[in-house]
């Protein structure tokens, strides 16, 4: 049996304006290359009427739940990732549907204090298809959460990013070595069409 037969949960972490636009503090430019791989295999996903998960950023306008390493930079800083702001909003391209989930985190995993584990569970989904950004941070510890929980996850290699392409390719290296399937958007559509 080929090893991808059985994914059927997308996973879209981050892809907020806040990341995604160049004014912002936390800008990250190869996540808007990735935007039309990320839309290729979220339409291939809607096409099918498999499940799909935005995973969001939020914080509180008084830093209360900002992770320590970044809590001086947002209080002295523009403030990111504000509930109902624009910034926090997911890109246009890749707006959730209706029937779609959004979960929202404070910390790098999806997995960490939000009910994305609860939802998976509930929908009796172990297959997690991961894109977005960022890959050092937010898609690696999701993907690491999603093992340590016994999820199978794939990461859609092209559908990610980092701040650069070495930063990048380290951790699709990493990610690989542990034994996470690592494919393109067009392998992946490849395999499962």
């Amino acid at each position: 049996m080929n090893q991808i037969d059985d994914y059927h949960a997308l996973v879209i972490i981050d892809m907020q304006n806040d990341f995604l636009e160049r004014e912002s503090p936390f800008y990250i430019q190869q996540a808007v290359s990735s935007i039309p791989k990320i839309k290729k295999i979220l339409d291939f996903f809607r096409n099918k009427e498999w499940p799909v998960f935005h995973i969001i950023r939020n914080y509180r306008k008084d830093g209360s739940d900002v992770e320590n390493i970044r809590l001086s930079s947002f209080l002295a800083g523009p403030k990111v990732a504000l509930p109902q702001s624009h910034g926090s909003e997911i890109v246009s391209t890749l707006r959730p549907l209706e029937n779609e989930y959004v979960v929202v985190k404070q910390r790098f995993s999806a997995f960490m204090a939000t009910e994305f584990d609860f939802l998976l569970r509930r929908l009796k989904l172990e297959n997690l298809v991961i894109c977005g950004t960022q890959l050092p941070v937010c898609i690696r510890e999701t993907i690491f959460d999603a093992i340590a929980f016994d999820y199978k996850p794939l990461l859609i290699t092209d559908g990610c990013s980092a701040k650069d392409k070495d930063i990048a390719r380290t951790n699709i290296r990493d990610i690989a070595n542990i034994g996470v399937p690592c494919l393109t958007t067009t392998e992946f559509i490849k395999n499962k069409g």
